[in-house]
């Protein structure tokens, strides 16, 4: 199962198993990740599971989707080019080691 590590605004890590399929929004909230609000359940409508993708994995991830990339304008924390929807991350084996950072707001 591939690990992802969630790492807060204040630098505390977690790195939990995610499952295959599943989305890296999914994987915080099953496992009571703090900062990922995720308010929309997955829906990419709210932009509250902004995170900011570790620069070495953007290569190993889907690239956005016009609808990201628009949700991404109403982000509460700075967009950054490796800003990213947690919900639109779906783990793959490829990313096993994933590192995302938690912006200090989701909303």
């Amino acid at each position: 199962m591939p690990k992802i590590t969630y790492v807060s605004c204040d630098g505390d890590e977690r790195t939990v198993d995610v499952p295959v399929g599943t989305s890296v929004m999914r994987g915080a909230v099953f496992n009571y990740v703090d900062g990922i609000v995720a308010q929309c359940g997955g829906n990419m409508q709210c932009a509250t599971c902004h995170v900011y993708v570790d620069g070495a994995a953007l290569d190993k991830l889907e690239p956005r989707e016009p609808g990201e990339d628009g949700m991404l304008d109403f982000t509460a924390s700075p967009r950054r080019p490796n800003s990213r929807l947690s919900c639109q991350l779906k783990v793959t084996d490829a990313v096993d080691g994933l590192i995302v950072h938690i912006p200090e707001r989701q909303n």
